[in-house]
Formats: C-alpha cells, structure tokens, sequence
C-alpha cells in the first residue's frame, strides 16, 4: 500500500503434497514472502526433528572447523549472502553431511597427531634443558677444585671456603664416602605451579630436601589447549640412605609428589662426559620432531586452504557456504514442523494481498507436471473474509535502505496497528528538522555532513565492519543537511555571522562603550520598500547589545509555532485512522473536539506570534504593545487583558469554545457505546446469531465487515474464537478509560507545547557553547602581538578543534539526538499512534542469513 499504511494482508492455508514439502518451502523462502502459523503448537508434534538434529551436528562440525582454521594465517572470506543464495541448490544436505563428517575425522586425526608430535618436542626440549642445567652443574664443580700453578691468594681463599668441611677433619676420605648417599631428581613443571609444589616438598619432607629452579626462557605450547606455557626446571636434592639397587622411602614419597602434580621428571646425567652425549642425542631428536611439526603443518594448511578459498568469483569460502546452508536448511525444517497432516501438509499463513499472484504463479510453476505429477503438488487456498484467521493481521510495512532506519526509530517505539497510520513517513523529514533546529551552524553541520556522505559512499565496507553506522548512514546525512540549512537560517558558522547578502542595518557611530542604535536599511512598515535580508538572520545582529535577547525571543517563538504545527499533523493523523476505519464514534466525540480545543487556544496563540511578526506597530511604546504571553494568561483565568490584540471578545469566545470540547470528549463516546452493545445484545438474543468481527479493526460503530452464523454452527465449523474477542462489555472501565485519556490530551496540550520549548534551549545552548570555545581558543590566541599569535594560533586552534569535535560534534548530537527521539515518541505520536501491532516475520532465506551473520 505504501509507507503511510501497512500493506493489506490475506490469510490463507498452503497445502503441498509430503513428497515436496521441503523443495516447495525452500522455494518460497526464495522467492516470496509468507509468514506461517504454528499448526503443532497444542501437542508439540515435531515430525521433522530428526533432521534438525542432524544440522545440529553439522553445524557443531562447522563451529569445530572454524576454530580449527583461525589457527591458519588465512581469512575466511564471508558476507556475500547473495552469491550463496543464486548457487544455493547445488549443496545437498546428504553430501554436505558426508563431508563434514570425512573432513572432521581427518582434522581429529591432525589434531591428535599434531598433539603427539608436539608432546614429543616438548618432552626433548624439557630433556634438553635438564641436561644443560646439569652441565652447569658439573662444570662449576670441576671449576672449583685446585688443579692449577701459581694460584693467587684470593684463588686459594676459594678454592678453601668450597672445600667440603669433612676433608679437615679427621676420617674425612671415609666421610666423603657420604657424597655418593645424597641423590637428586630432576624435571619441569610450569611456573605457575612452581610455588605450590615448593611449599609441598618441604612440608611432606620436612625440610629435608633443597629444591632448585632454573626458568626456561622458550614457552613451550600445550598440545591440549594450544597455549604458550612458561616451565622451570627444578632439581630436588635429598639424602638416599640405602645403597644398591633399592628405593629410599624418601625417594619413593618424592616421586609420589611429583606424579601428584603430574609433572614430567628426566634422568640425570651421572657424568659430565655423559651430559655432553646426551646432549647432542636429544638435540638430534628436537630437530628431527620440528622437521614432522614443519610437515604435518603444511600438511594441514594444504587441506584448509580447500576450505577457506572462495568456491567461485565473488563468493564466500566452502567452510562458510556450508555454514549458510545449514542455516538455511535448518529454518526450512523449522518451518515444515508448522506443517500438520500425513499424505499432505497444510499450514495456515499471511501474506501480502500484492503478491497473492506472484505466489501462485510460483507454485503452479515449479510443482505442476514434474517428477510425473499430472496436478499441482502445491496449492495456496484464502479464506474468505479472514474466515480462518484468529487474530488480527500482523503489520507489513516495506522499507528501503533510506527509509529503514526511521522506521526502526519508529518501530522502537511500538509497531503500528495494521493499517494504522505510520508516523515514519512524517519523521523522514520532521526528525532531521527538529534535529537541525537544535543543533543549526553551518560549520558543524558540514562537518556531521561529511561523515553521512562518508558512511553513504563507503556503505559496503562499513556493512559488516561497523554496522551501526551502515544502519545510520542516511540519517546522519539527512540531519547533517538540516543542520547547514538551519545554520544558514541562524547565519552562524562557528558562532560567527556571515555577510553573504550585505546587512540591511547602518551601524551608528559612537564613543567605545556607549550604546549605539543601528539604523534600518529596509522598508520595515511592508509599503514596498526594500526588503529585509533575504535569507536567515541578518548579519547585523552578530554582535549586537541585545543579540541574544533577540535570539532567544525568536527562538523561543518559532519553537512554540513549529510545536503545535507537528502537534495538529498529529490530529490530522487521527482523523485519517479514524476515517480509514470508519469509526463514526472517535470522529465526532474525539477527533473533532481535540481539533477544536488545539486550534482555539494554541492555533490562536501562534496566530497571534506570526500576526505580531508581519505586521508592523506604529505609536505603541513598550508597556502599550501587546503581549502574547499576557494576552494568553488573561484568556486562561478569564480576566481582562490591557493590551489585547483582536479585542477582549475574541479571546473569551474562544476559551468557551475550549471549555465546551472537554466535556465533548469526555461524556458522549461511553454512552454512545454502552447503547450499541446492548442493540447488539437484543439482536443476538432476538435471532440467536453471534457476530464474529472480520473486518478491519474499529470497535463498535466502525462500520465494519462482519459475518454472521448461528450459535450452533460455530463448533461445527471449527472455530476456535480467542479470549479477547469474548471479553464482556464493562461500562465503568470504558468510562474510567475515557477521564483518562481526556484529562491526559488537554494537559498534555499544555505540557507538550512547553516541552518544544526545548528546541529554544538547546539551540540557545549550542550557539553559546560554540561561541565560548572560538571566543576563548581562536579568538584568544589570534589577539596575541607577533610573531607570537602565529604560535598562539596554531595551539589554539588545537584546542578550538578537540573541543568542537569532542562536545559539539559528539555530546551535542547525542543530545539533540535524544531530545529529538522524545519529541516524537511522545509530543507527536501520542497525539494519535497507539502502537498496538504485531510485526510481519516473513519465512525468507535472505532475511535470516542476514540476521545470521549481523
């Protein structure tokens, strides 16, 4: 139907025959749009489960497969939907099934042989560095015993103070005997580990073992996990009493530790002769194990370059097209569990009344007289007048890529009715306006400018990369244009005025400091002079003694006409709802005095704001002027206004007027409704008929379509009429719903208009901010003497721009941002919006992948 209404929606049931079930649903997903209801929802009767769990276990393989290749120094290309969905049909579920499953048992088999190969590595090179640190070892032994002529003193004093203190004494060549009963044991144990496993080997032994670390500066890699893993080598020295063969209790507990901590332990080597062997042994076998490792890798890059190389010109990698395909294969199954029957399956759906044609050309198309069928496999039956329908019909409104965001800022909100009138298609315009009066200047609304045609021209990249400002694209643009068209207005460009045209003022002359009046170059009575300025403020006012209270007058004015003109489109609105649904009710008792109360007492006052502004005041002095804000007051309280602008009689017919459509609003609707419930309530009794609503939705005296059948035949057709629709009639609720809504309109009148209020402040705020950052940076640095404002100017200028970027550019748009946002949702939108539908969710491939993959 368009943006203003959702489209109109056909329910109807799809039948398709067992046999194509699953080709007939791919195809509608494709091509079509149609959203399925949930035949099995009462006994949960899932018939196609088993193939749901298989793609769980594909999609489990997949999920295996991609964290396998992010160990591969290769992208897996992705986020080319379309490509998959024009060549989707040459996948199978079986054959895909089937390689997965080949390829997830070849990558265990790497897996586990990689994490062999590695464990083996991992043991040479911790073999290796034990080795090394008993090199160390022995060599500083040797180093310390006397084998050398002409020691100096401070040789023999070492070589004296490492003497064992047994050599001294008497029997020390026997005692020395107790050398070969000390043992050590030697392994690694990573560092993280290697204060626990101290403090446990000298509690166990109670300090009769000396434990040494030495850290090893390569990590080694955990065959497990994959993770770099920092290792200490530590030797534990103890005293071994028993000689021979037989195993010491202490050595027996030192070992049970060890194995505690699950820690690997090496041979010492008994000489340093040995050492050296076995040295060149293990490093032998290091070198060999990182030639396999070297293989086995390439080995592997090799297989997953198969993977993640594009299957064709402008595709995703294999790994990734089988990732949508589950995906896709995975939601057709879904929706066939919706499906009920046996030999053929039905399912009740919607769809747009616009392609009711396009899908039934499709069905006859792809399922007539193929695989030997002489008759349609598919068939699309519609209800007539909504007969199988339970509820109302969801909401479809179609979107591009310029109007989807704005419709998601409305759809935040609520979603509307079906075929309520939908606010977005007013907010493309009225939001970025809004947003520009709060935020105009010319200079920062070319540079918000800039980053909207930024993101329009790099919306590819910026797709998958930064999606939030792929989505935002056309309304950062959109507000950046209102920004400049609104700086221009205001004449500000970085709080500075702009003479595009030439000033329409003379500036008197004067001493510094004295007041001077500017004299008017146009013809300010309108007898055919020159004009004003043509476009915007007049540069003259920059600068001037009462610029801002000009401004803020101005601002303040225009803020309240802007206000109540969106607020009385948004009773336009209602009229049209109204009218569309042929309520008779909410058009006389509630459009028509809404109307009413808006245009007599705030339609007068901005009548009276653009009637001050084009006509000019002769002989009248400040307190003789007439105030609108006075003139208002006295209208209110009913008092006498000294200045009035139209007479005393207007103002007071017009609050009558006011005063007269509040109990308009409040009393006839609720009773006009109580009598049409019971005339229908004496028909129903009378006749024996119950009237079951199909038409569009409206309450009582909507006018709408309505079908009628006897009370018995409502079981024998198989009705199932939902809960709501049998709600009884309560007349006090009506009523109490009634105050409600009419004490909320006339005080939100009231609070809505000052609300808008807040295009004044913000708009007052921004210009004042961006005139103290250039007064206190630019301005400041450039009225330094030289050559010292050429430096001044340039760090101030630093200053100027992180400032303006940093508030201006970013707190200041989330904030006009914002306040724009409430403006809708509730000053404009509550006049007429009530956001009571459902949304239309479609069974499309490209919808989900994208979801998917977003």
């Amino acid at each position: 139907m368009g943006i203003l209404r959702s489209e109109t929606m056909k329910h109807g049931t799809l039948v398709v025959s067992t046999e194509r079930a699953r080709e007939i649903v791919d195809l509608i997903g494709k091509h079509t749009k149609m959203q399925f209801e949930d035949m099995n929802a009462r006994d949960m009767h899932r018939p196609y489960k088993k193939y749901i769990q298989r793609i769980d276990e594909m999609e489990r393989i997949l999920r295996f497969l991609q964290e396998e290749l992010t160990k591969v120094p290769a992208e897996v290309v992705q986020n080319n939907v379309d490509s998959f969905l024009e060549h989707s049909d040459s996948y199978k579920l079986d054959e895909v099934e089937a390689r997965l499953k080949q390829i997830y048992k070849d990558f265990n088999q790497f897996k586990e042989n990689n994490s062999k190969l590695l464990s083996k590595r991992n043991a040479a090179i911790e073999e290796r560095e034990v080795v090394r640190i008993a090199i160390a070892s022995m060599a500083h032994v040797t180093a310390s015993r006397p084998a050398r002529l002409g020691n100096t003193e401070d040789d023999e004093f070492e070589y004296s103070a490492s003497r064992s203190l047994l050599d001294d004494e008497e029997g020390g060549a026997s005692r020395r005997t107790l050398e070969t009963m000390f043992s050590n044991l030697a392994g690694v144990i990573p560092q993280e580990e290697q204060d626990r496993f101290a403090r446990t080997l000298f509690r166990a032994t109670r300090g009769n073992t000396f434990t040494h670390f030495q850290k090893i500066y390569e990590p080694m890699q955990d065959p497990k996990t994959g993770r770099k893993v920092d290792k200490s080598v530590f030797v534990i020295y103890f005293q071994d009493h028993r000689m021979g063969s037989s195993v010491s209790a202490m050595n027996e507990k030192i070992t049970k530790i060890c194995g505690s901590f699950g820690v690997n332990t090496y041979r010492w080597p008994s000489s340093r002769e040995v050492a050296q062997e076995m040295l060149t042994s293990i490093q032998v076998r290091i070198e060999d194990q990182e030639r396999l490792l070297r293989a086995h890798e390439h080995f592997v890059r090799s297989e997953a370059a198969a993977l993640i190389e594009p299957v064709r010109r402008g595709s995703d990698s294999l790994v990734e097209e089988w990732r949508l395909f589950c995906i896709k294969e995975k939601a057709i199954y879904a929706t066939l569990n919706h499906f009920e029957g046996n030999a053929s399956l039905r399912a009740n759906c919607w769809y747009p009344e616009a392609d009711e044609d396009h899908i039934r050309a499709m069905l006859i198309q792809n399922s007539s007289a193929q695989h030997g069928l002489s008759s349609s496999s598919a068939m699309l039956v519609p209800d007539r007048n909504m007969q199988g329908a339970r509820k109302q019909p969801p909401t479809y409104i179609r979107r591009n890529q310029f109007t989807a965001i704005f419709q998601e800022l409305v759809d935040t909100y609520g979603l509307p009715g079906y075929q309520e009138a939908n606010p977005a298609l007013f907010t493309v315009v009225t939001f970025p306006f809004l947003f520009g009066v709060m935020y105009g200047d010319i200079g920062h609304g070319l540079m918000l400018l800039m980053v909207g045609v930024y993101a329009v021209m790099k919306a590819d990249e910026l797709k998958y990369t930064v999606p939030q400002m792929y989505d935002g694209r056309y309304i950062l643009l959109m507000m950046g244009l209102f920004a400049v068209y609104c700086g221009f207005l205001y004449n500000d460009f970085f709080s500075v005025g702009l003479d595009l045209f030439g000033t329409r003022w003379a500036r008197g002359t004067g001493k510094p400091g004295q007041v001077v009046a500017s004299q008017p170059l146009f013809d300010v009575k309108n007898q055919g002079g020159s004009g004003p300025y043509p476009f915007g403020m007049d540069p003259g006012w920059h600068g001037a003694q009462n610029e801002l209270v000009y401004m803020n007058s101005m601002k303040m004015k225009l803020s309240v006409v802007i206000g109540v003109s969106q607020m009385l489109v948004g009773l336009l609105l209602r009229f049209g709802n109204a009218l569309y649904e042929r309520n008779i009710v909410n058009f006389m008792c509630e459009c028509v005095p809404m109307m009413v109360f808006m245009v007599s007492f705030f339609g007068f006052m901005d009548y009276m704001i653009l009637y001050k502004w084009a006509t000019p005041v002769e002989n009248m002095t400040v307190d003789s002027a007439p105030s609108i804000i006075n003139s208002m007051i006295a209208m209110a309280m009913w008092t006498e206004d000294p200045s009035p602008m139209f007479g005393a009689a207007l103002p007071r017919v017009l609050m009558t007027i006011c005063m007269i459509a509040v109990p308009c609003m409040l009393i006839p609707k609720p009773i006009i409704m109580m009598m049409q419930h019971k005339a229908k309530h004496q028909v129903v009794t009378r006749n024996g008929y119950a009237s079951v609503p199909t038409g569009p939705p409206g309450g009582a005296g909507a006018g709408g379509f309505s079908r009628h059948m006897p009370l018995g035949d409502e079981e024998s057709q198989g009705l199932d009429l939902d809960d709501e629709d049998e709600e009884e009639f309560d007349f006090s609720e009506i009523v109490i719903h009634q105050v409600i809504e009419t004490i909320e309109y006339v005080l939100g009148t009231v609070s809505h208009t000052a609300s808008y209020l807040r295009l004044w402040a913000l708009s007052l705020a921004h210009q004042q901010l961006s005139l103290v950052f250039f007064n206190y940076t630019l301005l400041s640095g450039m009225a330094q003497p030289f050559p010292l404002n050429v430096v001044a100017t340039y760090l101030a200028f630093t200053l100027w721009f992180g400032a303006t970027v940093g508030i201006l550019l970013g707190m200041d748009v989330m904030e006009c941002f914002l306040h724009t946002l409430r403006l809708h949702w509730v000053e404009f939108q509550s006049k007429f919006y009530k956001a009571d539908g459902y949304a239309f969710v479609p069974f499309c491939h490209r919808d989900i992948l994208t979801q998917k993959n977003s």
